[in-house]
C-alpha cells in the first residue's frame, strides 16, 4: 500500500489484521500518532514500513521485541516523531535493517542496540541525538552500514568500532566529533566503500594507512581541523585508480530485509549539496577541502584515473598543477580555490571535456589564461583572485596581447598598401596593353591596317548619313 492515500488519520482498520508479514504504508500521507495496539498487530510481522509520512509521537517504552519478535526491518524514514529511542529496542534481536532516519529524534543512542546481533544496517541520521557513540555498536559484528550523520554526537571515535569489519559505509558527518581520525580505519574496514567524516572536530594528520581502503569510492574528510601534507600513499586507492564504475550491487547488501534499504549520500560538489542514491554508484570523490592542509600539491592524485570530484580547496597548499592533470577524463568538478597554488594553468586542462565545474580562485596563479577547448566554456570567477592572471576571460589581458594586437595592425596595413599598389599597377598594365597591342598589330600588317580604317571611314559616314536624315525629317515635321 506504499504510495496510497490512507492518510490524515492512522487507518484503524488495521487493528482487526493479525496475520501480516509484511506492511508498507510508506508515503500513504499518514499524520497523526502510531497508536499503541499497532506494535501488537501481528507477531507474524518480519517487514514494517512507515516511511516518508508526517508520524508524529514517541516511539513505544512497551517491550516491543515481546510483540514482534520476528521483525526484521523497522523503517520509520522522513516523519515526525519525537523523543528519545527506547531501551526496549535491544528486545528486537532479529532486525536486520533499523532506519530512523530524518526524525525528531532525542537523547543518546542506546547502548542495548548491541543485542540486535542480526542487524546489518543502522541509520539515525538526521536527528538530534547527542552524547558519545556507544562502544556497544563494536559488537555488531555483522553490520555493513553505519549512519550518525547529522546528529549532535561527540567524542572520540570509540575503538571498539574496528570490531566492525564488514562495513561498507560510515557516515558520521555533520556531528561534533572529535580527537584524530583513528590510524586502525585503514586496517579494519578494508571493504569500505564511504568513508564520511565531513563537519567535525577531527584534527591532527591524515592517516597514511587509509591507502589501505582498496575498495573507497568516496573519501569525505571536509570542514575539519586536519593539519599536514597529504599523504603521498593516497594514490593507491585502487578503487579510484579505475576508469569505470563501481558495481551497483556494491552497495546492495545481502541480507533478506536489507536490500529493501537504498543507500543515500549527500556529496557537496559544484557549490551545490547533492543528494545520491540510486546514482551513487556514479560517484568517485575525494574531498579534503576547508582543513589547514599544506604541502606540495599529490602529483600522484592524477593517477586515480576514476575520480569524478575533487575538491581541495581552503587549505594551504602549494606547488603547481601537474600537466598530466589531463588524465583525469572522469572528471567532473575540480576545486582547488584559496589555496597558495601557482605558475601556469596547463593548458593540458582543454582537453578535460567531462569537466562541469572548475574553480580555482583565490591562489598565485600567473601567466595567461589557456582559454581554449573545453577551457572556454568557464566564466571570469573561475580564475578570480589571481593577481598575475591575465587573458581572457578576465578583464586583465597579457602583454603579449598588446604586442600581438599592434603588430597585427602593422602587417595589415603592409598587406593594405601592398595591394593597393598591384591594383594600380594592373589597371595601367591592362590600359597599355589594351592600345599598345592593336598598334602593333595594324603595323605590323600593313593589309590588316587598310582594311581596319576603310572599315572605321564606312562607319563613320553611315553615322553621318544617318544623322543628316534624321535632321531633315524632324526640320520638315516643324513646318
Amino acid at each position: 500500500m506504499g504510495s496510497c492515500h490512507i492518510g490524515p488519520a492512522f487507518p484503524a482498520w488495521l487493528q482487526s489484521q493479525k496475520n501480516f508479514e509484511y506492511l508498507d504504508l510508506s508515503n500513504a500521507s499518514i499524520s497523526s500518532s502510531i497508536p499503541n495496539w499497532f506494535w501488537n498487530i501481528s507477531s507474524n510481522m518480519e517487514y514494517l514500513i512507515l516511511s516518508h509520512n508526517q508520524l508524529q509521537g514517541q516511539l513505544p517504552n512497551s517491550n516491543i521485541g515481546e510483540f514482534l519478535p520476528n521483525l526484521l526491518l523497522l523503517s520509520l524514514s522522513g516523519n515526525q516523531i519525537a523523543g528519545t529511542i527506547p531501551d526496549s529496542i535491544g528486545h528486537l534481536s532479529s532486525l536486520e535493517v533499523i532506519d530512523f532516519s530524518r526524525n525528531n529524534l532525542i537523547g543518546a543512542i542506546p547502548s542495548t542496540i548491541n543485542n540486535c546481533s542480526s542487524l546489518i544496517v543502522l541509520d539515525l541520521g538526521n536527528n538530534n541525538l547527542f552524547g558519545m557513540i556507544p562502544k556497544s555498536l563494536g559488537s555488531l559484528q555483522l553490520l555493513k552500514s553505519l549512519h550518525l550523520n547529522y546528529n549532535k554526537l561527540s567524542g572520540e571515535l570509540p575503538s571498539s568500532l574496528r570490531n566492525l569489519t564488514g562495513l561498507d559505509v560510515l557516515d558520521l558527518s555533520y556531528n561534533n566529533l572529535s580527537g584524530q581520525i583513528p590510524a586502525w580505519i585503514g586496517t579494519a574496514f578494508l571493504n569500505l566503500v564511504i568513508l564520511n567524516l565531513r563537519s567535525n572536530m577531527f584534527s591532527g594528520r591524515l592517516p597514511s594507512l587509509l591507502s589501505n581502503l582498496s575498495s573507497l569510492h568516496v573519501l569525505d574528510l571536509a570542514q575539519n581541523n586536519l593539519m599536514g601534507e597529504i599523504p603521498v600513499s593516497l594514490v593507491e586507492l585502487k578503487a579510484m585508480a579505475q576508469d569505470h564504475n563501481m558495481s551497483i550491487s556494491l552497495l546492495h547488501h545481502n541480507g533478506r530485509s536489507s536490500s529493501l534499504y537504498e543507500e543515500r549520500l549527500i556529496v557537496i560538489t559544484k557549490g551545490l549539496s547533492l543528494e545520491y542514491s540510486r546514482t551513487l554508484s556514479l560517484v568517485v570523490s575525494i574531498d579534503l577541502s576547508d582543513n589547514n592542509l599544506s604541502g606540495e600539491f599529490p602529483k600522484g592524485i592524477t593517477k586515480l584515473f576514476g575520480l569524478v570530484f575533487l575538491n581541495l580547496s581552503m587549505n594551504h597548499i602549494i606547488g603547481q598543477i601537474p600537466e598530466n592533470i589531463s588524465m583525469l577524463r572522469q572528471l567532473s568538478s575540480l576545486d582547488l580555490s584559496s589555496n597558495k597554488l601557482f605558475g601556469s594553468i596547463p593548458s593540458s586542462m582543454s582537453s578535460l571535456s567531462s569537466l562541469g565545474y572548475l574553480n580555482l580562485s583565490n591562489n598565485n596563479f600567473s601567466e595567461k589564461i589557456p582559454f581554449i577547448g573545453h577551457m572556454s566554456t568557464f566564466e571570469e570567477s573561475a580564475f578570480a583572485g589571481n593577481p598575475n592572471l591575465c587573458g581572457t576571460p578576465l578583464v586583465i589581458k597579457c602583454q603579449d596581447e598588446g604586442i600581438d594586437k599592434n603588430q597585427s595592425d602593422v602587417e595589415d596595413k603592409i598587406d593594405g598598401g601592398f595591394v593597393d599598389q598591384w591594383f594600380y599597377l594592373s589597371i595601367g598594365l591592362g590600359f597599355a596593353v589594351g592600345m599598345l597591342v592593336p598598334y602593333f598589330v595594324l603595323a605590323m600588317r600593313r593589309s590588316w591596317c587598310d582594311a581596319y580604317f576603310d572599315l572605321v571611314d564606312k562607319i563613320v559616314k553611315w553615322l553621318l548619313f544617318r544623322r543628316r536624315v534624321t535632321y531633315t525629317r524632324n526640320h520638315a515635321q516643324r513646318k
